[in-house]
């Protein structure tokens, strides 16, 4: 288990290996090609050390590799500024967001998929502009009328984050919600009648699935805690396990962790209410069922 940027760096490198191999050369070669001595390829595949940006387009030359998208993904993981528009949106939030919850939302705006199981609050995607107030008014503690523009500046974030839904393709997001998400009641009974009816919306859409996992399914394989699983365009190598703490968020990128959460998550879809009875659930519940 690692942090956000150490995890990033053994892909970035897993995956400059296979390029390279792909092309047909040796370490030494692209080395040669590349102006550089061997051991700083060496370096970047076994991510020993930081790779710039300027480094990993030369490389991606190097290994002739036009596929726009991948460029950009290995690009962003390198820590790359470039892009613009929405891409970097969040940079101009840096004295605000800790480096773990930065992390976390560049690799969700680059995904293409993530399912996620919430086993306390409504995803942050789906949640509605009152309720995110009133969950990071909570989760972060101690805000007050002095700290109001900080607290303002979070709940910006996390409504902002939900453009990845809009984007062109959208991000797929598949989740599995435990019935106390929906019982909880965050922010009063006005708040949580208008964001369970957020949810009725946001199920209808094409590119999210939504299930309940009722309270009868009793124990469930997801009972220790919620986690989230990203998935990348272009190459499965990428996929990601985000686990997330009160301080600090821990990454999983072992083939035997992402097995165990993807049989995990799909175990739960499995014993969770369909879509279709999960919209009626959830709308029972609104009606003070």
């Amino acid at each position: 288990m690692q942090h956000g940027p150490a995890v990033r760096r053994r892909k970035l490198g897993a995956e400059l290996r296979a390029l390279r191999t792909g092309a047909g050369l040796t370490s030494g070669e692209a080395a040669r090609l590349a102006g550089w001595h061997q051991s700083k390829v060496s370096r970047i595949e076994t991510g020993a050390s930081g790779v710039k940006p300027a480094d990993v387009r030369l490389l991606l030359d190097v290994y002739e590799v036009r596929d726009g998208q991948l460029r950009e993904l290995l690009l962003v993981l390198a820590g790359s500024d470039e892009g613009g528009g929405r891409h970097h949106w969040w940079h101009q939030y840096r004295g605000v967001l800790p480096t773990t919850y930065r992390d976390f939302i560049s690799l969700e705006s680059q995904a293409s998929a993530m399912r996620t199981l919430e086993t306390s609050v409504v995803p942050g995607l789906l949640q509605t502009p009152e309720y995110a107030r009133a969950v990071t008014r909570a989760a972060v503690g101690g805000l007050d009328a002095d700290t109001d523009d900080r607290l303002d500046a979070l709940v910006e974030v996390r409504l902002a984050r939900q453009d990845v839904l809009r984007a062109q393709p959208p991000l797929e997001l598949s989740a599995v919600l435990d019935e106390a998400v929906l019982r909880r009641e965050i922010g009063g009974p006005a708040t949580m009648a208008r964001q369970l009816r957020r949810l009725i919306e946001a199920a209808r859409l094409p590119q999210v699935r939504l299930q309940v996992l009722p309270f009868a399914a009793g124990a469930h394989i997801g009972i220790t805690g919620p986690f989230v699983i990203f998935s990348f365009p272009s190459t499965s190598d990428l996929d990601v396990v985000v686990l997330d703490h009160m301080t600090s968020s821990l990454y999983l990128e072992r083939k035997e962790d992402l097995q165990a959460y993807t049989e995990a998550f799909n175990t739960l879809q499995i014993h969770a209410l369909s879509p279709e009875d999960s919209l009626d659930y959830i709308a029972g519940i609104g009606d003070g069922a």
